[in-house]
C-alpha cells in the first residue's frame, strides 16, 4: 500500500560536497563548493566556486570540515540547503 503513495516516485534531491569557510550564525553554516570546468572557447581548466548557506541543527561543523549536504525547502530567504554528514573533519 505505501508503494502507491504519491511522494514514493518524487525526484531524487540534489547532494553536494563543499568545504565549510564560515561557522559564526547559529544552526547556519556557509559551505563553498569548487568545480574545475573547461573553458567553452579555449579550452583552459577553470575554477568556479560557489556559496551555500546551510542548515545545521547541531552546530557540529566547524571551518575546514568537508561536509555532504542536500537541497530542501527554503527555510530563509537564502536558506535552502541541509547538512547531511561530515566527510572530513580538520
Amino acid at each position: 500500500m505505501i508503494e502507491n503513495h504519491k511522494y514514493v516516485h518524487r525526484n531524487k534531491r540534489k547532494q553536494k560536497q563543499g568545504i565549510v569557510i564560515s561557522d559564526k550564525m547559529q544552526k547556519t553554516v556557509i559551505v563553498s563548493e569548487t568545480k574545475k570546468v573547461k573553458h567553452k572557447y579555449y579550452g583552459k581548466s577553470i575554477i568556479k566556486k560557489k556559496k551555500y548557506m546551510v542548515h545545521d541543527e547541531k552546530n557540529i561543523s566547524k571551518n575546514g570540515d568537508k561536509v555532504n549536504i542536500m537541497e530542501i525547502r527554503p527555510m530563509s530567504k537564502n536558506k535552502c540547503w541541509r547538512l547531511i554528514s561530515i566527510l572530513e573533519k580538520k
